[in-house]
């Protein structure tokens, strides 16, 4: 076990009133709050330069310096991973991140993430928490993220997120014609058998979806998604839940259903899509520094773009 250099944030003034172990969750993610708790009491959690209780809220703009210890086999090292980064200044990183990429480390997967190659591109990320990532897409969800390249900058995106002021639209492809877009506000939680899903739950957390149609295929709607909240796999569990599930998606799509009357390069195209077809294609924010509103869009990749053009031709033919 080693100490790691230590990780500066400040507690935001959406995070004020809450508990210190509370606040200390959403600011390192990338721990438990177990384990994070027992730093706190072990004193590697400074307030302000000192130590607090766990339960003992905050009141914000405190700085916490954070001094983890970690097996070595849970190092987040630097890896040389091509990035395609679509925008980068003093203070943000703009990456489209591929379908297939995961973006942070977990157990039994250590290498080949976006963290890694962030670490490697630039390596003083490693003094901002979770290498500078303040929000995720799932790994075979390509498009736009958003990487914070200082303390001041992290901080800032975070509370924009609590805040719900940062922008997110992605093109998602679902199974069935609809008719109209609309609203989906349903919590979504932990499925209570299935524990590696989420669901639409009673007691799970506020969930907001809004969904217009962008274009109408035989068998086929594609959607232009926005989110209010950023819940895990939001999107895909929505849609599924109103019975229109993402073409590809492995967890919640069920039984591949195929139109009838489809010609067979439609059957096979659609059959080799072995994704969710969802990319996160507009990402705007205030940007930290300047205060201004700024944006980005980048188009699907080649492989849900060969997909909508089949479908395309499927529906004119």
């Amino acid at each position: 076990m080693d100490d790691q250099e230590p990780l500066i944030a400040e507690i935001t003034s959406a995070q004020a009133g809450m508990r210190l172990d509370q606040a200390l969750a959403q600011l390192f993610s990338q721990f438990s709050r177990s384990r994070l708790t027992a730093w706190v009491k072990e004193g590697r959690v400074l307030v302000n330069g000192k130590t607090m209780k766990p339960k003992m809220p905050v009141l914000g703009g405190e700085s916490i310096e954070l001094t983890p210890v970690v097996e070595a086999n849970e190092r987040v090292e630097p890896e040389a991973i091509d990035l395609d980064i679509v925008y980068e200044d003093e203070a943000l990183l703009i990456i489209n991140k591929p379908a297939g990429l995961v973006v942070h480390p977990a157990a039994g997967n250590w290498q080949g993430t976006l963290q890694n190659g962030l670490l490697y591109y630039e390596p003083s990320l490693s003094r901002v928490p979770r290498a500078g990532i303040v929000h995720r897409l799932d790994k075979e969800t390509s498009g736009l993220m958003v990487v914070a390249r200082s303390l001041e900058a992290h901080t800032q995106l975070v509370e924009q997120l609590q805040q719900r002021s940062v922008r997110r639209e992605y093109l998602a492809l679902v199974q069935g014609e609809l008719i109209a877009g609309g609203t989906i506000d349903q919590p979504i939680g932990r499925h209570p058998v299935d524990r590696k899903r989420m669901a639409v739950v009673n007691n799970g957390k506020e969930a907001i979806t809004h969904y217009r149609i962008e274009e109408r295929f035989h068998g086929y709607t594609l959607l232009r998604v926005s989110l209010e909240t950023g819940r895990t796999h939001q999107i895909r569990v929505h849609m599924a839940h109103i019975q229109n599930p993402l073409l590809g998606d492995p967890v919640y799509g069920g039984r591949l259903r195929l139109p009838a009357g489809i010609s067979e390069q439609t059957r096979e195209t659609i059959q080799s899509f072995n994704r969710q077809a969802l990319h996160a294609t507009r990402l705007g924010l205030i940007h930290p520094v300047s205060n201004e509103e700024v944006s980005w869009a980048v188009d699907p990749p080649e492989d849900m773009q060969v997909l909508l053009a089949q479908l395309r031709t499927e529906s004119d033919g």
